[in-house]
């Protein structure tokens, strides 16, 4: 008992001498998580891209800015490039998961990057023509798209994808990658609902060969 009794006393002791260090760090981390958390949530964050289905416009390892402040006020427009949670990915509700997705610290919630193709209350249809040529058309009227890889670089439309003709419903979207022939999308697993979105993709920093405005 009698080391037991050193041990807390040491414990103790170095605790008082320690105390205004201790307090300081604790306060420092705190301030540090909390100002995380309102600079991601209500300004925007650093994302990387890993994988090439916004070719030509993104590319594998760009580090780009999603801001996050418009939707506040505004919804996703046609043609905006979105960051969000693709309806497959559960997301978890305990405290933890949600501390991740708050600070980003061990967050392992899969996130997807595609542009907004279908809004609320379009009419979407994709077609083919003679040639193998893929065109999406949004109320009945072609769509230019002149930030797509190749408009013959489409998979051929099966049953099982959503190629239309369907009208979008409220609070839905329709999100295509730019690189029509690798991009698993709205096409294979359906509208997106608003309630996913994390924030819009608006500036290419890094590397700096390739800085951009989104």
């Amino acid at each position: 008992m009698s080391s037991d009794i050193v041990l807390f006393d040491n414990i103790k002791n170095w605790y008082n001498k320690n105390k205004p260090a201790i307090k300081e760090t604790v306060e420092t981390v705190v301030f540090v998580v909390v100002a995380v958390i309102l600079i991601r949530f209500f300004i925007g964050e650093i994302r990387w891209i890993p994988s090439g289905s916004m070719h030509p416009t993104l590319l594998e390892g760009d580090r780009i800015f999603v801001e996050r402040f418009s939707r506040f006020y505004s919804t996703p427009k046609r043609g905006d490039i979105m960051v969000f949670y693709p309806p497959k990915e559960e997301l978890k509700r305990t405290p933890w998961k949600v501390f991740a997705r708050l600070t980003g610290f061990w967050c392992k919630d899969i996130a997807y990057i595609k542009r907004v193709v279908g809004m609320p209350g379009d009419k979407f249809e994709l077609k083919s023509d003679e040639t193998g040529e893929y065109t999406v058309y949004i109320n009945d009227k072609p769509l230019r798209e002149p930030y797509i890889v190749s408009p013959y670089d489409y998979p051929v439309c099966t049953e099982a994808m959503t190629c239309g003709p369907i009208v979008i419903p409220e609070k839905k979207y329709l999100m295509m990658g730019d690189n029509r022939g690798n991009s698993e999308d709205s096409r294979y697993w359906g509208l997106l609902d608003e309630s996913r979105f994390i924030g819009k993709a608006v500036f290419l920093f890094w590397p700096f060969t390739r800085v951009k405005k989104l």
